[in-house]
């Protein structure tokens, strides 16, 4: 390893590199720019995922949400555009009849003025059950969800989100334990959360209630605004949709075939969609930077052979004074791992100063952005530089065994 740190050996590469600046510069140009897109590109993707991770977080990827229409077709006495209401009773036989659920979630849905002493606002109110929180996780920053004691007690209980507590109270006051009127009916706050980007209560935030104070105070009787499903990860959660749809036509007594008395949205296959769109990103990403790193270090093992037969007289003499073969070929050697080591280098620091700006950009934009805080790890970082030492290497040795197989009567010859 002496001769990594000697001086001649770097004086030596210095001037084969100095002899040809503008070629050996412009085939530095395009190792740099391989990883300077392989590095922006796995960056991109990151704060893609990144931004859809922050959107739906919160939910159960597997899940899907169902609600009532009306019909499209007669059926059994019943004319087409026969309303249909959700019933508790049909969670039950949901629970019961369809195979690969985790969670069945009941829910309800109003609108209504929320007044705290002399600020008032309109606001999206929730009736729900305590596993709503383990379907779409609160992020709570005060107090608690609602609990089963709730539920079974009917109790006038709410969970605010942040954004309605910075519309109704005042800076650094602590809201558990506070009343606030929902339509003229006093709830007394348990918790305060901090939704995601995705939110059920639009951009001026949610109230969640208990579900059966909501069924009390809005007179909604057994009925079931809509479902929110969730299945086991090992479950197609495009089947349980089919199979709850079908029950549910069966149990109203609806035609086979009409798709239009029960809605549905399946977060699950979306979610599918796009998790399968940034593997083929990254994927693409991987190939497209790889395919540019490995052109410009052939560019690089094009410069050294040239570089070699223009040096062939050089080395002809050093083989004829005693130089042997290895030393030729790990000067040829040393000097394609520098040059790709050198260019690896450059185009990891312009990558990371084009991420930093486009974070920049991002944070700007700011909820609106495409992506967030846009990135690459280190693991991947030091990968890039071992493959471009490995190619460095392995494309050195071509002009280095060309180099040690010319005879050193025929190098002393050439003109």
């Amino acid at each position: 390893m002496k001769f990594i740190f000697d001086k001649d050996t770097w004086q030596e590469i210095y001037s084969g590199i100095r002899k040809n600046k503008v070629r050996t510069g412009i085939t530095i140009i395009g190792v740099m720019w391989g990883i300077f897109l392989l590095v922006v590109l796995l960056g991109a993707a990151r704060g893609i995922e990144n931004k859809f991770n922050d959107l739906f977080g919160d939910f159960a990827t597997n899940s899907v949400f169902v609600w009532a229409q009306s019909t499209s077709k007669p059926f059994k006495g019943f004319q087409e555009g026969k309303k249909m209401t959700l019933k508790m009773s049909d969670m039950d036989a949901i629970n019961r009849e369809v195979k690969g659920l985790e969670f069945v979630v009941p829910r309800h849905q109003g609108q209504a003025q929320v007044i705290h002493q002399f600020k008032s606002g309109n606001f999206g109110i929730y009736g729900d059950y305590p596993t709503l929180d383990k379907v779409q996780k609160k992020n709570l920053v005060y107090g608690r969800f609602i609990n089963e004691n709730d539920i079974k007690e009917k109790k006038k209980i709410c969970v605010i989100e942040e954004e309605i507590y910075k519309q109704l109270f005042d800076t650094d006051s602590y809201p558990i334990g506070e009343y606030i009127k929902i339509n003229s009916i006093n709830y007394k706050i348990v918790g305060m959360y901090k939704e995601g980007n995705v939110g059920g209560g639009g951009p001026q935030g949610a109230i969640h209630i208990p579900f059966t104070t909501f069924q009390q105070v809005y007179n909604r009787g057994n009925t079931v605004g809509w479902f929110m499903i969730t299945g086991k990860p090992e479950f197609d959660i495009k089947q349980i949709e089919a199979d709850v749809k079908l029950l549910l036509r069966n149990l109203h007594k609806v035609h086979p075939n009409d798709n239009r008395a029960f809605g549905s949205f399946n977060l699950g296959e979306r979610i599918a969609k796009v998790t399968g769109f940034l593997t083929g990103m990254q994927f693409l990403t991987w190939f497209v930077g790889i395919a540019t790193l490995i052109a410009g270090v052939f560019a690089i093992g094009n410069i050294l052979l040239i570089t070699v037969k223009e040096r062939t007289k050089e080395i002809g003499i050093r083989r004829a004074i005693g130089a042997k073969p290895w030393e030729i070929k790990r000067q040829i050697i040393l000097e394609s791992v520098f040059l790709t080591t050198l260019a690896g280098a450059l185009g990891i620091i312009f990558g990371g100063f084009a991420l930093m700006l486009i974070d920049l950009g991002m944070n700007a934009m700011g909820d609106e952005a495409p992506m967030l805080n846009p990135t690459v790890d280190i693991p991947v970082i030091l990968i890039a530089t071992v493959t471009l030492v490995v190619l460095g290497t392995l494309i050195g040795m071509i002009p280095a065994q060309i180099a040690v197989s010319i005879k050193p009567i025929e190098a002393l010859r050439d003109e």
